[in-house]
């Protein structure tokens, strides 16, 4: 078999071969017919004639016929199809590969090999675009970023972690100053109580030295009202430290920015 590829069909061309091929052939067939005649004596006398007519009949023929066969590495897509255009991959592509040419396989992107089975380490390369961290996988990668990053929205580049602000954050010029007021106030405030109470004590304090019989209801209302204004001592002091510690919160602040 001589192999030359047709016409870039891929296919090849065998000996020459022949086959039997039926026609009809027309044929002239005579045809004879009886019929009754006149003899001597006026007698009847039968006999024929001969009439022709076409006929049919089944012949055969040897007709030459050459071969075609597909070249070595490429098959016919289907029965009907008269060229050669599939090509043979003799170890299946796999990964996604197709069969483009015999023994080859043209690979997907991430991998390679004549049947695709190797994975490329995109990794390798600096071609991949990531900020900080590269992770190879099948295939493909992905990009990651190191402790305190996060991956930006198109997930290669890295971007701090910025920390959430805090419930009560202050400007420089603002709060402090007005917290220092606040607490200013309430100082004043304190030492006026305390002022009060010193002079509430004094007549309770007298009475304590005297005779129990000698202390009447008015004293007693006189330490009702002291205690309730060590009552107002004590909140007012709560309200004066929670100032004081949010006022050491926003010179810290103050202080990192």
């Amino acid at each position: 078999m001589t192999c030359s590829p047709l016409r870039s069909r891929r296919v090849c061309a065998a000996a020459p071969q022949s086959r039997v091929a039926t026609y009809a052939e027309s044929h002239v067939q005579p045809i004879y017919q009886p019929y009754l005649t006149t003899c001597q004596g006026h007698r009847l006398c039968s006999t024929y004639r001969t009439i022709y007519r076409v006929a049919y009949r089944q012949a055969y023929r040897q007709l030459p016929q050459p071969a075609a066969s597909c070249c070595p590495g490429w098959s016919r897509a289907n029965s009907h199809a008269l060229g050669c255009n599939r090509a043979l991959c003799w170890v299946p592509c796999q990964n996604g590969g197709s069969c483009t040419f015999p023994g080859r396989c043209a690979c997907p992107p991430g991998w390679t090999g004549r049947a695709c089975q190797t994975d490329v380490d995109e990794c390798a390369s600096q071609s991949h675009g990531c900020g900080q961290l590269c992770i190879n996988t099948a295939g493909s990668y992905r990009c990651a970023c190191r402790d305190g990053f996060s991956l930006a929205a198109n997930d290669k580049a890295c971007q701090p972690l910025v920390p959430a602000p805090e419930p009560e954050t202050f400007s420089q010029a603002g709060p402090p100053s007005e917290m220092k007021e606040e607490m200013k106030d309430l100082k004043s405030r304190v030492e006026a109580l305390e002022q009060k109470l010193q002079l509430v004590l004094a007549p309770f304090h007298n009475l304590m030295l005297s005779a129990p019989e000698d202390v009447g209801p008015d004293p007693i209302s006189r330490l009702s009202h002291s205690l309730q204004q060590l009552d107002r001592i004590d909140s007012l002091s709560e309200q004066i430290s929670f100032l004081e510690e949010r006022l050491e919160t926003c010179k810290c602040l103050k202080k990192q920015g």
